[in-house]
């Protein structure tokens, strides 16, 4: 829902910086995978009760992940490129909810399963909305230049940021921020699937 109003508001030092590192040959997916590193560290960070650093990791992934884009944009945009992209975001998101489960499972384990059952969803009808979308031919670029149609939501990246890093930063909060964060997933695929039904 934030997306659109944060976006162009990075937009500009994040395709600066993309040019930089594309005219000294840097490629996009290796930056791609460099983001994914450093969210598995994230990840590795909450699971062994390290906030602080976690919160600082998951702050650098979500630059290197709209950095991987503006590299992108600035030489030559694969298919191979987008699909890394989404797939690494995913770990992403899925290892954050785990690594909680995992250092308090008796507080944290159902809250997780939870949101990552709402990512389940929020990613399903993400992912069938942009392939009928493209098999549709449609377009849009609400959300800058991407590799597949971009559905808005209620719960998009920004969202997921700033709970990933309230959870990080109020860790005993998790249970209840979790709950939250999973019923605005399923309102979110509720919001997606009567789009589609509309517009399909």
């Amino acid at each position: 829902m934030l997306d659109t109003v944060t976006r162009p508001l990075i937009n500009r030092p994040l395709n600066s910086a993309g040019r930089f590192l594309a005219r000294r040959g840097v490629g996009a997916n290796a930056v791609t995978l460099a983001g994914l590193v450093i969210g598995l560290l994230a990840a590795l960070a909450v699971g062994i009760g390290y906030f602080a650093l976690a919160f600082a990791l998951i702050v650098v992934n979500r630059v290197i992940d709209g950095l991987d884009g503006a590299v992108a944009r600035a030489s030559t945009p694969t298919d191979r490129g987008g699909y890394l992209d989404i797939v690494v975001d995913y770990v992403f998101y899925a290892g954050i909810p785990f690594a909680f489960a995992v250092i308090d499972p008796a507080h944290n384990a159902i809250p997780a399963a939870a949101l990552l059952a709402g990512f389940c969803l929020t990613c399903s009808s993400f992912l069938t909305f942009a392939t009928i979308a493209a098999k549709r031919g449609l377009e849009t670029e609400t959300h800058g230049k991407k590799s597949f149609f971009y559905s808005t939501g209620l719960v998009e990246g920004t969202e997921t940021i700033a709970f990933f890093l309230a959870m990080t930063a109020m860790p005993h909060w998790f249970p209840v921020l979790a709950w939250v964060f999973a019923a605005l997933c399923v309102l979110t695929a509720i919001q997606r699937s009567v789009l589609a039904m509309k517009l399909f």
